[in-house]
């Protein structure tokens, strides 16, 4: 069973922490508590901003940008990047179409769909935004980084126990061993789906006739799902 699953690990790459990996912001986990990550988002370079409200400010990816650490039940699940500067229709196109071009080039993601995120350079986005409610979104997932194998080990086993004994997986048949990349498959597909990096285009609060790009880094383990109803 161990050697299989190893071998597995050594093929597919992906993160595991006591389970798999969480969505991370500069390397920071979008986890824990909002004081904490303030801090270590400080410890980054980010400044308290003058719009107040824990918002923080700084450079990521080359732009000047504003941060926002939002929670759920006091627990981090998205930091929130807006761009501070507005653009013209021309420039925000321009900006979109190279953000999809970073990502789709970025072994670090996978994208949501198989959809061409891109605009179209002759695309009045003015006219479809307020006539036709469009919205211009790019949806990744952030592949983590393998931390602990034997964990995963552990919790792959414990699946395949509800359908198999101790002895049968010290000594697994071929549909067995097809059980555990499934069982494998399944897991990671499920726990990536969580790890949601997002950006789109938004009116600009400061001059509505401009664009600005808000960009989300999203642990959807510790998104609300209703449990407060």
């Amino acid at each position: 069973m161990k050697s299989i699953l190893t071998t597995l690990l050594l093929c597919i790459r992906m993160s595991v922490s006591a389970q798999l990996g969480v969505t991370k912001f500069l390397g920071i986990p979008v986890d824990g508590y909002k004081n904490e990550m303030i801090k270590k988002l400080k410890a980054k370079g980010f400044t308290d901003s003058v719009l107040g409200n824990d918002m923080l400010e700084g450079e990521f990816n080359g732009e000047n940008v504003y941060l926002s650490v939002v929670t759920n039940n006091n627990k981090v699940y998205r930091i929130a990047v807006i761009d501070q500067n507005p653009r013209g229709e021309t420039d925000i196109k321009i900006r979109f179409n190279d953000l999809c071009d970073q990502f789709q080039n970025n072994a670090k993601y996978t994208p949501m769909s198989y959809t061409d995120y891109k605009i179209n350079k002759n695309e009045d986005i003015g006219y479809e935004i307020i006539v036709n409610d469009k919205r211009y979104e790019a949806d990744f997932m952030q592949r983590p980084e393998i931390t602990d194998s034997i964990a995963l080990i552990e919790v792959i086993k414990e699946r395949l126990l509800q359908s198999y004994t101790e002895e049968q997986l010290s000594n697994p048949s071929e549909d067995i061993k097809k059980a555990e990349i499934t069982a494998y498959s399944e897991y990671y597909v499920d726990k990536l789906s969580k790890n949601a990096v997002w950006f789109m285009i938004s009116k600009s609060l400061i001059t509505p006739t401009k664009y600005t790009i808000l960009m989300y880094y999203d642990n959807l383990n510790n998104q609300a799902n209703g449990e407060d109803l």
